[in-house]
């Protein structure tokens, strides 16, 4: 059955389905898959919200906070504490991490005082000190940038602010004094490599390539682990492209061009690109080389946000951003009950492997 022919109760399903597999929804993606209308979307979320099945906010939905029910918005816990959040962007990955730490927060009692940051350590150093300043937050959601070697120095800092600190999709690098009481919880982008290059294996593929975005720590986190993967016997050759591309620069085509060519060159028939803005301008200029996607080049992107828009829809591996968001207020509320009577949390959370068209099986040519 073609998803734009789904019946009402079948499509609800799907779109709960989808929210507990993400921990949030928008109205626009949802449209875009199922082949119905944004309208549609909206009434099949204000139905669902009637049935205290979720919670509807500006855009989409996330998972419904305690104490709803039907016929009735879910209620806020009472107020206990207050957090400050910094986080680097608010534009893509990062708002479902904030959705997800909003609808915990609203279940658990905390108010969270989110400021915007900039890639920067200087302006994280800004933001995190406005918050204190104020001397009304008790604890830090913290996701500084932590890629230069200004990280040991913002970490120390950090680790003497006294304030109970969890490091949202970060994590120090190595143990030290300052850090022995900073918490974390990421997703493991390591363990979402592995996912993605046993899809592509299964597929019949070979010899696979990465493409990692500069100054990402997501593909920092990528390219470690590709780095320190143990041979495999059914790999014969692993391609690391560091490569930062879009279609909005000049030069880029040709970028891309020489990366199609390098990819022939080598025998590649599949590449794992982060990030998905990525994924769709190389998709695109394959295309215009002439290259099939996927019977000439399989392609699964790393963070899913827009993948689900290229032609073909790309496969991807869907970070649980979400759930990094509610279980770092989760952690903080613990750490704030309990003080230091329990130990530090270190969490790591498993990726989700999304199989679109852009992978299907691959037959070598004979």
């Amino acid at each position: 059955m073609m998803a734009g022919r789904l019946f009402g109760t079948q499509r609800q399903e799907r779109l709960l389905a989808a929210l507990r597999g993400n921990g949030a929804v928008r109205v626009r993606d949802l449209a875009h898959e199922f082949g119905v209308s944004e309208v549609t979307i909206r009434r099949d979320i204000s139905a669902l919200a009637q049935r205290g099945l979720l919670s509807r906010v500006h855009g989409g939905a996330t998972l419904p906070m305690r104490g709803g029910g039907p016929d009735r918005q879910p209620r806020r816990a009472p107020v206990r504490f207050t957090v400050g959040m910094v986080v680097p962007s608010l534009d893509f990955y990062w708002p479902s991490i904030v959705g997800g730490a909003r609808a915990a927060a609203a279940a658990l009692g905390v108010t969270i005082h989110l400021r915007g940051s900039s890639y920067d350590p200087d302006e994280d150093r800004r933001q995190i000190s406005l918050l204190i300043a104020g001397q009304q937050v008790q604890g830090l959601l913290l996701a500084p940038s932590l890629e230069d070697d200004r990280a040991e120095d913002m970490l120390d800092w950090i680790g003497h602010l006294q304030l109970p600190t969890v490091l949202v999709e970060r994590q120090p690098r190595r143990w030290t004094p300052a850090t022995r009481q900073i918490e974390w919880v990421r997703s493991d982008h390591a363990l979402g490599l592995e996912i993605a290059l046993h899809h592509l294996r299964q597929q019949g593929h070979r010899r696979v390539g990465l493409v990692v975005a500069h100054g990402s720590p997501t593909s920092a986190h990528l390219s470690r682990a590709w780095q320190a993967a143990p041979a495999d016997p059914t790999v014969s050759e692993l391609l690391v492209l560091r490569e930062w591309v879009t279609l909005g620069t000049a030069g880029d085509r040709d970028v891309i061009g020489r990366l199609v060519r390098r990819c022939r060159h080598a025998g590649i028939t599949a590449l794992i690109i982060h990030s998905d803005s990525q994924a769709i301008a190389i998709a695109q200029v394959c295309a215009e080389h002439g290259l099939a996607i996927p019977d000439d080049l399989a392609i699964v992107s790393y963070d899913d946000e827009v993948a689900h828009l290229a032609d073909p829809a790309l496969t991807a591996i869907r970070p649980p951003k979400s759930h990094v968001g509610r279980l770092a207020v989760e952690l903080m509320v613990s750490r704030l009950l309990d003080g230091e009577r329990r130990p530090a949390y270190r969490v790591l959370l498993t990726p989700e492997l999304v199989v679109r068209d852009s992978s299907r099986p691959w037959t070598p040519i004979r």
